[in-house]
């Protein structure tokens, strides 16, 4: 008798808290008899929900040859595997070379979304990232630091924009971030540093862009931070948008004095 293959499944877990997973992440993670999830960013909690003698491996000390042989060996014996990632696996989630493999190796898998820490964060702050009448757009990126960056997408070139900005995995590189944004934005403009949002650990520094270099030093913040910036973190800015203005008509309801 032929087993059928395993599938794998590549699932955000969100930013640290074990509440914020998906209803359908936590359901594959609970019937998966293999779980392989990225230990440094992932909390235990998460990889909790595995079923009574799931083989649950952290894979933070492993590299890609190492993860993608376990992924073979257990769809080769029809297991499916819950293969955890932190926040959502879309943003720097180092899916995609895995993907690669596993295409490479004819073994199917699924991507299951889940909550990034940037999104997590704006709640936590209690903002809106896209606010009318000041931005509407946020640009997510990061500083070039040992993997360096595409030459048309250095921060100086965003920064020309002033709109909102996300940095994910640039704490260790903020000397150089302030050089490259102060031209635009101004010493003076409004930063919120997420460190380690959702955890119970969390800690978030309001500051300027001249002066969010030396708090995060102070702070010993190198990494596991999202860094804001931009024109929604002053609300003295802010108006209302259309969306509920009575004297605005749309299709789901007519404007009234």
């Amino acid at each position: 008798m032929t087993t059928s293959r395993g599938k794998v499944y590549f699932i955000g877990a969100g930013p640290g808290d074990p509440d914020l997973i998906t209803v359908k992440g936590r359901r594959l993670i609970e019937r998966c008899p293999v779980c392989l999830f990225a230990g440094s960013l992932v909390p235990r909690a998460v990889v909790a929900f595995a079923p009574a003698g799931a083989v649950v491996k952290n894979t933070a000390s492993m590299d890609l040859d190492q993860i993608i042989a376990l992924m073979d060996e257990a769809t080769a014996d029809g297991r499916d595997v819950a293969r955890v990632h932190s926040g959502d696996p879309s943003l720097y989630g180092a899916i995609a070379e895995q993907m690669r493999r596993l295409d490479s190796l004819g073994i199917d898998y699924e991507v299951v979304p889940g909550v990034s820490s940037y999104s997590a964060a704006a709640a936590e702050l209690k903002i809106e990232l896209t606010p009318a009448g000041v931005n509407q757009t946020v640009i997510l990126t990061r500083a070039a630091g040992r993997t360096g960056l595409p030459s048309n997408e250095d921060l100086a070139s965003f920064g020309s924009h002033r709109t909102g900005m996300c940095l994910f995995l640039s704490a260790a590189q903020m000397p150089e971030v302030v050089a490259s944004l102060i031209p635009h934005y101004g010493p003076d403009a409004p930063v919120v540093v997420a460190h380690r949002v959702s955890w119970p650990d969390q800690t978030f520094i309001h500051c300027t862009l001249a002066d969010v270099s030396e708090r995060m030093a102070q702070a010993e913040i190198t990494m596991t931070a999202l860094v804001f910036i931009g024109p929604m973190l002053d609300d003295t800015k802010a108006v209302e948008s259309h969306l509920y203005d009575r004297t605005y008509s749309h299709s789901y309801r007519k404007a009234r004095e």
